[in-house]
């Protein structure tokens, strides 16, 4: 890989990164929290985000200020992100080859979450198991919309949903943008996905209004989501639903989001179940109702498309071997 401004890395390297990285997810999962690159982008977007956010319910009498506040906040917080990791990805080019893809396997390792992902969804059924509220007290965990009027159903379809669209933002697409840029475009996405999670509303939350705010950080997280969303959804669809490749398009364009919709109605359409969002959208209206086996089901899908990037990844390895 040669890109401008970055070191150039053998394709092997990369790859053999990515093993080292979901292998190190598998057996430890998550970092503490003093040292998680993603705690510490957290840190600086709460921290700036109450500088240029306006609290809940105050006036607005300067969007553009909002607006132009939010895109400096986070240009200037991707910029220190991008600068950190090429930082450490030029100072390890000397390395042995063994040496650098260990090392940028165990940088790139806190960008991704597949065993805490993984983990969550199966609480959740775990907990559901045992009660409606315990199902949505664990669900609350997962994603910010008001679960208290979901039922049991609901609250499968929502687990189901956030699996296969964190699959892409917390596997694919920091792996997609690894492949063409290395550690500072795996970075730059955390970054950008990050700031999304918590700045990108249309409206308010946690106290603050993001109606202007959030903009530049949802629309860049779109951006830079746009090609991994659809790659989630083509391996999904590879691997449970190619029979219905022709419904795809449709189902994904019925959510608001321009990403989103991609890998969740995939998902809906590989284990032939709906999922929606009360109010908001309907995916694959024709499917069963989600029982407990299908979140079985669809973590096992997931799995697959894990363990193909892997096999993907070992590939090239064993390629540039036999070279």
């Amino acid at each position: 890989m040669n890109l401008p401004g970055l070191p150039t890395t053998d394709a092997a390297v990369l790859a053999g990164a990515v093993l080292v990285a979901l292998a190190l997810d598998r057996l430890f999962g998550e970092p503490p929290a003093r040292l998680h690159p993603v705690v510490a982008m957290g840190h600086y977007l709460g921290a700036v985000g109450r500088r240029v956010s306006r609290a809940a319910g105050a006036a607005v009498p300067r969007p553009g200020a909002e607006f132009w506040g939010g895109a400096l906040g986070w240009s200037i917080g991707a910029a220190l992100v991008v600068a950190v990791a090429s930082g450490l990805w030029t100072a390890m080019t000397d390395l042995h080859p063994l040496g650098q893809a260990l090392l940028l396997g165990l940088l790139l390792k806190p960008l991704l979450a597949w065993r805490m992902l993984r983990d969550e969804v199966r609480a959740v059924e775990a907990a559901l198991g045992e009660s409606l509220a315990a199902g949505r007290a664990r669900l609350a965990w997962l994603v910010s919309r008001d679960v208290n009027p979901l039922d049991a159903g609901q609250v499968r379809e929502s687990a189901i949903e956030t699996l296969a669209e964190n699959l892409n933002d917390s596997v694919v697409a920091p792996l997609f943008w690894f492949a063409v840029a290395g550690l500072p475009g795996a970075a730059l996405y955390r970054f950008a996905n990050t700031a999304d999670a918590m700045w990108g509303y249309r409206g308010e939350r946690g106290g603050r209004d993001w109606t202007w705010a959030g903009k530049w950080a949802a629309r860049a997280d779109d951006v830079l989501s746009w090609a991994p969303a659809r790659l989630t959804a083509g391996l999904l669809g590879l691997l449970g639903a190619a029979g219905r490749w022709r419904a795809l398009g449709a189902q994904a364009g019925l959510t608001p989001s321009p990403n989103s919709g991609w890998p969740m109605a995939a998902m809906a359409l590989a284990l032939d179940v709906r999922l929606a969002k009360p109010g908001v959208y309907t995916l694959h209206p024709a499917g069963r109702h989600p029982q407990a086996i299908d979140t079985a089901r669809a973590l096992r899908l997931a799995g697959r498309v894990v363990a193909l990037l892997a096999v993907t990844a070992a590939a090239v390895c064993m390629g540039k071997v036999v070279a």
